[in-house]
């Protein structure tokens, strides 16, 4: 009897013991709930709000106008006007393929080249193979090459008996997208290795007798890398180089093999500009959640004047990165800077705005006048905001002027 009774006593301490842990644990998860509470209860800015609106308002020139501000610090909308109205882009879309690019590679990726070896070296002379294992680095040039050439001069080869082996992922050089005009390819300057093979096959083999190595013309070729090969050396290039030229300079040429990396990542054997687009509309719709069918993508650089994005969608990229403090740091230190850097140098170069404004530019002057920018600031009340004002069927001048006056606001 005194045993059940014992029993009984210590099971009923037990259940008071997880009672009180219980109440504990309740506690901590409603201060949790309110400290959620007060952050998503940040006020924003009423009088900014009230700017926007009266900005809106304004007479300006005919055309398509339209913008979105977003509190990133409150994580409420302060204000939008035609904000899901489907502009065409200009290069904002680098916006779309820069950050979803960084979110698929990641912003540590590097761009890696190898040479490898078969055979070994006698007396300076290799009784076999050298290859060069090219990948999609968009910035190698004949610089690089010569300097893979010098790697095997102090290898100790001076003449190759075997071949020398281009071992290429691109062998057709970039042509022009759909929807491009003629004029925009001719004045792009691509990396070597989308020059085509050809191309890459002379500067390899100039490169290499600049070295004083000799190798037979007929052993100079493009093709498989021969097997027993073994890595010598690789160089690696960061992808970081490649989008701070995409935002800060707006190439086009750098934004363009960037979708051809993407396609390769999610289609190693597909057709890359189809694979990179498809992811690019893939991450529009089901990570940001942009699923207006009015929404278009072709390229991955913006020259397509077919594509059409809105100023909530661009402001929807911009907070995607602002949520991922990888890739917010690359945009904060790659995009241009008002006055400062990049595309913006001489934009929004006025004592006010000066290195307030870190933003992407978008301009196309055919067939008409279509101009965006997009990007992040501090506003008045010292939040962090993210904005966009996109135009077209207007003078790409007065965009200007309307993007200046917005700045001017989000930032008095």
């Amino acid at each position: 009897m005194k045993k059940t009774t014992l029993t009984l006593w210590l099971a009923a301490v037990a259940l008071m013991l997880c009672g009180t842990w219980g109440c504990s644990c309740g506690g901590k998860k409603q201060k949790k709930e309110n400290n959620t509470v007060r952050k998503q209860n940040i006020p924003i800015d009423d009088s900014l709000r009230t700017a926007l609106g009266e900005f809106v308002k304004k007479p300006r020139m005919k055309g398509n106008f339209a913008l979105y501000v977003y509190d990133l610090t409150a994580n409420k909308p302060v204000y939008g006007f035609n904000e899901n109205m489907s502009i065409p882009s200009a290069s904002c879309m680098k916006l779309l393929s820069g950050v979803a690019g960084l979110r698929l590679l990641g912003t540590n990726y590097h761009y890696p080249t190898y040479l490898f070896m078969r055979g070994k070296t006698v007396n300076g002379v290799l009784k076999g193979d050298l290859t060069l294992a090219a990948g999609l680095d968009p910035q190698f040039n004949e610089t690089d090459m010569q300097h893979f050439a010098r790697t095997a001069k102090n290898m100790g080869i001076n003449k190759i008996e075997g071949k020398l082996v281009a071992n290429l992922v691109l062998t057709a050089p970039v042509k022009s997208e759909i929807h491009w005009y003629p004029w925009d390819l001719s004045f792009s300057k691509y990396g070597l290795f989308y020059k085509g093979a050809d191309r890459v096959e002379r500067t390899m083999k100039a490169a290499f007798r600049a070295q004083g190595i000799s190798v037979a013309d007929s052993n100079v070729v493009v093709g498989r890398m021969p097997r027993g090969s073994r890595c010598v050396y690789r160089y690696y290039r960061p992808v970081t180089l490649v989008t701070e030229r995409m935002f800060q300079n707006s190439s086009n040429t750098q934004a363009t093999s960037l979708l051809y990396t993407i396609g390769r990542r999610v289609s190693p054997r597909g057709n890359y500009t189809q694979a990179g687009v498809a992811y690019l509309r893939s991450f529009l719709r089901d990570t940001l959640n942009m699923k207006d069918t009015a929404l278009v993508v072709h390229d991955g650089c913006g020259l397509c004047t077919y594509n059409h994005l809105s100023p909530k969608a661009l402001v929807a990229i911009l907070h995607y990165a602002y949520q991922h403090p990888d890739i917010y740091k690359v945009l904060m230190e790659q995009l241009s800077v008002s006055g400062i850097n990049g595309t913006l140098r001489r934009e929004l170069n006025s004592e006010k705005l000066r290195g307030k404004i870190h933003a992407k530019t978008g301009t196309l002057s055919h067939p008409y006048g279509i101009s965006s920018l997009a990007g992040y600031c501090t506003g008045r009340n010292g939040h962090q905001l993210a904005f966009s004002i996109m135009d077209s069927d207007m003078s790409v001048l007065d965009a200007r002027v309307l993007q200046k006056k917005l700045c001017e606001i989000l930032i008095k």
